[in-house]
């Protein structure tokens, strides 16, 4: 079940935080409960994907998109996610979460992510999001239009362009 008392939690956390620039980074605190874990009484590749909405909505909060998705009648969708996996989180482990972006295209905004205990890195997650309305795609100037921002996306790290390029060469949809 998605964590809905956990979320309302950092959203009522962060309700008076201090607003962020659009490439902020907030960060969160969590605990792994037991109900986070898979047979190996370690954290859940699918629960960790849904930890990182917990750092990911309030970063929308904060940088100001949820006022201006409601007021446009928006939604927010993940189109795409690449995650690199590297240290186990046990039970009662407590985790930090970094959110940011890392800029936009035409039809896309990037979010990098990362899970650490203490000074190491468990797992980093590169998100491919898009505001959407009832046609589909809202293209990301418009998104900034609306945020009151004029800027242009900063130069995607080679690392998220290269993914990017690889993405464009993946079939859809997949054979077979």
């Amino acid at each position: 079940m998605y964590p809905f008392i956990r979320m309302t939690k950092e959203l009522w956390k962060n309700r008076r935080a201090a607003p962020l620039p659009l490439t902020g980074t907030h960060v969160s605190h969590h605990l792994c409960w037991p109900w986070d874990l898979d047979i190996w009484w370690e954290l859940n590749n699918g629960r960790a994907l849904t930890l990182y909405d917990l750092g990911r909505i309030p970063l929308a909060q904060r940088i100001g998109l949820i006022p201006v998705l409601r007021a446009q009648g928006w939604g927010l969708t993940m189109a795409g996610v690449s995650v690199r996996y590297r240290r186990r989180v046990r039970m009662f482990d407590r985790v930090e979460i970094r959110s940011r972006c890392v800029g936009w295209d035409d039809k896309f905004i990037y979010i990098d992510q990362s899970m650490w205990k203490g000074e190491t890195c468990t797992s980093q997650a590169l998100y491919r999001s898009a505001v959407t309305d009832r046609s589909g795609i809202v293209p990301p100037a418009r998104v900034m239009a609306a945020l009151g921002q004029r800027a242009a996306s900063p130069a995607l790290p080679d690392w998220v362009a290269n993914w990017i390029a690889a993405e464009a060469t993946r079939p859809w949809p997949p054979a077979g």
